[in-house]
């Protein structure tokens, strides 16, 4: 009789043996999870690659492609190097153990396999990745996909290094009178359609959002990842976003709301970019006269009644 298990997920169980294959599938089945299965670490690297699994259970001694080869394969890909893995083996021997879990591996279990402690085992091993996945969730939706990139690639460390790149800062006009003219649900949707548009055209152009402030934003073009032109990258999102603000105010319109303008300041050449702030709470940023530049160039836009001003020096 099949247990009803909640938290069921999709397994990969690696190993040689077709007997210890079958009875291991069976065991995962009637806890209610879907299970594929590999002859060998090389057909069990080919469908992670190909296919989504939640967690792998891998045996040491295969053809083809050992166990360790395995793990070592998964700890240098970055798609893979957080599956969780389960090793199951009738290798003997503190020293396999421990080299198992120093290539990455969850969890170890000799063969043959006590269905009892597996479970325990697996359910440990998917919460572990469930925390993870919500954590990377998380990551994607307070970071853009560049700094999460950058993050899981070279990890965390306060600090900056010095880059060639572009500033991007813009606001909307006149934004204070009119969001006192309006009630406060109308402005969060007003700005929440603001970032979606603005957002948009700043990521198809290579740039990435490190500030938001009210109505205003800060974007670099350049860093965390290189772009081989960022001033040309942030002067295509400048006008993508004018044409993109001119047909939203034709939605405005047609709906009796006030027309909204903004100002976009653009300089380029050497920043130090990094993460600042503490251990405990930090933000990816740019720093130094680049930037300095791009906020007062975007303020000027007020003064000359322009709509972009661009740094000319490219310095």
């Amino acid at each position: 009789m099949r247990e009803n298990v909640t938290g069921a997920a999709r397994l990969l169980v690696a190993d040689d043996n077709k007997v210890n294959r079958l009875l291991l599938t069976r065991s995962l089945e009637l806890q209610g999870h879907r299970v594929a299965t590999a002859e060998n670490g090389r057909v069990a690297l080919e469908m992670l690659r190909r296919e989504s699994f939640d967690l792998l259970l891998l045996d040491m001694e295969m053809p083809e492609m050992d166990g360790f080869q395995v793990l070592e394969q998964l700890a240098a890909d970055l798609q893979l190097r957080d599956l969780p893995v389960i090793v199951t083996s009738s290798l003997e021997g503190i020293a396999n153990v421990v080299r198992c879990i120093e290539l990455g591996a969850e969890d170890y279990l000799p063969k043959p396999v006590n269905p009892v402690l597996l479970k325990a085992r697996l359910g440990a091993s998917l919460e572990k990745k469930r925390l993870r996945d919500q954590q990377k969730e998380w990551m994607r939706r307070f970071a853009t996909r560049e700094v999460a990139q950058d993050l899981q690639q070279s990890g965390f460390a306060l600090g900056g290094k010095r880059v060639h790149g572009a500033v991007m800062f813009t606001d909307i006009r006149g934004f204070t009178a009119l969001a006192e003219t309006q009630p406060p649900e109308e402005t969060i949707e007003l700005l929440n359609t603001y970032y979606t548009l603005m957002f948009d055209a700043i990521a198809s152009h290579g740039g990435v959002v490190t500030m938001m402030a009210g109505d205003g934003l800060m974007a670099v073009f350049g860093a965390p990842l290189p772009l081989r032109d960022p001033c040309a990258g942030a002067v295509r999102t400048a006008l993508e976003m004018i044409e993109t603000i001119e047909l939203f105010n034709l939605e405005r319109v047609a709906a009796d709301k006030p027309q909204i303008r903004i100002g976009i300041g653009i300089a380029s050449g050497e920043m130090v970019a990094g993460y600042a702030g503490t251990n405990e709470r930090a933000t990816y940023t740019c720093i130094g006269d680049t930037v300095n530049l791009a906020s007062r160039l975007e303020a000027h836009t007020k003064v000359v009644g322009r709509t972009i001003l661009i740094d000319r020096a490219d310095r």
